[in-house]
Parts: C-alpha cells; structure tokens; sequence
C-alpha cells in the first residue's frame, strides 16, 4: 500500500504561520497535521505501507523535505518527494507522483484531520471517505444507492441530494488505473477553471461500471485557517486524552502552577506563575510567566508573558508581552 499526500503551496489562510513552515508541518498536539494524517490512514487500511510520496512546491526548501522523509520512516515506510511548481489543480498534482502511482494507494490532501473506526472495502475499486454535514451545500457530495454504492458526484448541490460530505481522502485499488484516467485529463486538455481536477477522472471511472464505495468517518477537523486550526488541536488534544496518551513531558519545570487538561506539553517548557489548559498545545521549549492560557495552540520556543490568552496561535520563536487576548501571530513576531 503506498500513500499519496499532495500539499500544493504554504497556503494563504493561514498566514503568517505559513510564512516559514508550509501549513502540513505545522503541529496539532505536538504533532504535524501531516504526521497525524498518514498515522490515522495507516490505522484505518491496517496494511503495511510501503511508500509515502508528497508533492510539494521546490520552494519549500531542504530542511521540509527531509522532516517530510523522516515521517515516513517513523511509519516505516519509504518517504519519496515530489515537486508541482504550478497550480495545475488537483488531478495534475497527483500525477506528479505518477512514478509511485503502482498497486493499491490512498491520497489524501494534507490540510484535513479524521477520526475513523470503519474497515476498507479493499474489494471495491475505490474508496471515498466521507463525513455527514449539517450543510451539504458548501461540500461536494457523494449519492447512494439502496447498496451503499458511489452512484454520483455533485458539487456543492442547492437542492438536497445527499449529507456526505467528500473529505479530501480516496482509496485506490489499482494505482495504474488511477494514472492511466489522470493521463486522459492531461492529455485531451480536460479542465475546469484551467485546472485538472481528480472529479473528472471519478466520474470517468464510475461511468466505466467502477466500483465505489463511502468510508464514513467519525470526525472530519479542517486546518484552514486559523480559529479552525486552534478547534482542531483542541478537539484533538480530547481524543487522545480520552485515548489515555500521554500528553505531558515528564520534565515540565513548573513554579507555582496549573495544568488544566487536556494539555499538550513539549519538551523543555517552563511554567511559572502560569494557568494552562484546557485544550492547550504548548511546543518544545516555550516560557509562560505571569499567563492563563486556554484553547490555543503555541508552537516551540515561545516566550510569553503578563498575559491572558483565548483562542490564540503563536508562532515559532515569538515573543509576547501584553494584555490581548484572541491573537494570531507568527514565527519570530514580537509585541511588547
């Protein structure tokens, strides 16, 4: 089984945490979103995998290639880079990877989180995973037949069709069949807003008499923006304390404080005269002095003080000192 993790830009929405780490690496309790994405896969297909290959922009630089790779190996597996430098839409980033498109894959774009007990149908031709949404209109959606079949694809329907929103993750049983419809795309020009998109190849293959069927997932967390993204650390920070994960260093020096869990807590954090928690990530090595703290999420070696946060996300190396309370500041920012 080979996973296929197309990640396109840093991505705008999140900005100015994308700056200096594309949105993939940043961490969701303690761990990167694209970390966390490729285990949950991996505990759903219950297969070993082989192969990781992410499709990045050669801009990126090193130091995210070989994090990149070292992800892989932690699973495991084999961690393989691939470049798309133009925004070409999703079918075309996938075939960037064309060369490790062999066997069964799943892809999955790098921006989601899920929660998931459901077995894969490795029987059928594809897998869909699919969430059911209060608002199936702001989604693309998938219809059923009285089989639990993929009949049709609608995107974004006015009238009501169906509740199960796509989420960005497929199963394929042949890689090769999987390229050979993205080539068609490429090759007769097939676009929609002068991009390839994969829906055109699943409607390709479902009027060929393929097989698809829906993965329905428990929980589906964006990390879009960033009040979404400090939601998804928070709700994940519950699963795995209710999961019973050890979230906190052992070595946390603490001086006259409190840890409200859930609470991540990374290597070499000092708390003092802090209130932290609940559903707080505090990376490797911030300081907290004179701060309460909750629902937010702050990256490693953040230094912060005089403060009482809410809904807050905090960069990489950022220094705060002050009186705000919903922030979003980025890596290397100060306010004093």
């Amino acid at each position: 089984m080979k996973i296929i993790v197309p990640m396109a830009g840093r991505g705008s929405r999140l900005r100015p945490h994308t700056l200096t780490i594309p949105k993939p690496l940043i961490p969701i309790a303690g761990k990167p979103i694209v970390h966390r994405l490729v285990e949950d896969i991996a505990g759903v297909i219950n297969q070993e995998i082989d192969e990781i290959a992410f499709i990045i922009h050669k801009d990126f630089g090193k130091q995210v290639e070989q994090d990149l790779v070292a992800i892989a190996e932690k699973l495991g597996s084999k961690g393989t880079i691939y470049y798309q430098n133009e925004a070409l839409g999703t079918a075309h980033a996938i075939m960037c990877a064309k060369e490790s498109m062999q066997g069964p894959l799943v892809v999955a774009y790098a921006d989601t989180l899920f929660r998931a007990e459901f077995t894969l149908d490795t029987a059928a031709d594809s897998v869909i995973w699919v969430k059911q949404v209060e608002d199936p209109s702001a989604f693309g959606v998938v219809q059923l037949n009285d089989k639990n079949q993929i009949v049709d694809f609608v995107e974004k329907p006015k009238d009501f069709v169906s509740d199960l929103a796509i989420i960005g993750i497929y199963y394929f049983k042949s890689g090769e069949t999987l390229r050979g419809e993205l080539q068609y795309l490429l090759d007769n020009n097939v676009v929609k807003g002068g991009e390839y998109q994969l829906t055109d190849a699943l409607e390709n293959m479902k009027q060929k008499g393929m097989l698809f069927v829906p993965g329905k997932v428990d929980e589906w967390m964006d990390c879009g923006n960033k009040n979404v993204t400090v939601e998804t650390n928070s709700r994940m920070l519950g699963f795995l304390h209710n999961d019973g994960e050890h979230l906190i260093d052992y070595a946390v020096k603490q001086e006259n404080s409190t840890i409200i869990p859930p609470c991540y807590i990374g290597e070499d954090v000092v708390l003092i005269n802090a209130t932290v928690g609940p559903n707080v990530s505090l990376g490797k090595g911030c300081h907290l002095e004179n701060t309460t703290i909750k629902n937010s999420l702050v990256q490693t070696h953040a230094h912060i003080k005089n403060a009482n946060l809410d809904n807050a996300m905090i960069g990489n190396h950022a220094s705060f000192d002050g009186d705000f309370t919903s922030i979003s500041i980025g890596d290397y920012s100060v306010l004093e």
